[in-house]
């Protein structure tokens, strides 16, 4: 195998949990998938928004991600869209994890799901809940940034 880097595609991208979450750390994890899952994955048919990790027996879940049935497979062999799902960390991983959520009152939240090589990936985040002001900072500072721009542009 050695060093070199293996091509990554981002199948899904959840842009709206940096909007609504502090991202304090990242991990990334392995998904335990079926195969008309993985043929989805592959198509780009992924919808991040809802989803979010439990911590169920020191096994990390993935819970209401939405991955839409394989269209060429007929309606017998797919599987349900919204299926909680496996993910592989390292067991260190897991118990800093549930250190982190129990202390700390902290969440998990699924913030890409891309392809590494052939292998399916999901980039999780240790989140903390922004407040309505945070949000509306947050706002603020990418019209200014956009403004400052513009100007930079004219100028």
């Amino acid at each position: 195998m050695g060093n070199e880097t293996k091509p990554i595609k981002i199948v899904s991208d959840n842009r709206q949990a940096r909007f609504l979450y502090e991202i304090l750390e990242t991990y990334e994890a392995g998904i335990a998938l079926v195969g008309t899952e993985v043929k989805s994955v592959r198509a780009g048919k992924v919808n991040l928004g809802d989803g979010y990790v439990l911590i169920r027996h020191g096994e990390a879940i993935l819970l209401n991600v939405h991955i839409s049935p394989y269209e060429a497979s007929g309606a017998y062999f797919n599987h349900d869209p919204r299926r909680s799902r496996k993910l592989l960390l390292h067991r260190k991983e897991i118990n800093k994890l549930i250190g982190q959520i129990e202390q700390k009152g902290l969440t998990v939240v699924p913030l890409k799901m891309y392809l590494k090589g052939s292998l399916v990936k999901v980039s999780l985040g240790l989140a903390r809940g922004k407040k309505l002001h945070d949000k509306r900072e947050t706002i603020k500072r990418r019209q200014d940034e956009r403004e400052m721009s513009r100007a930079m542009k004219q100028y």
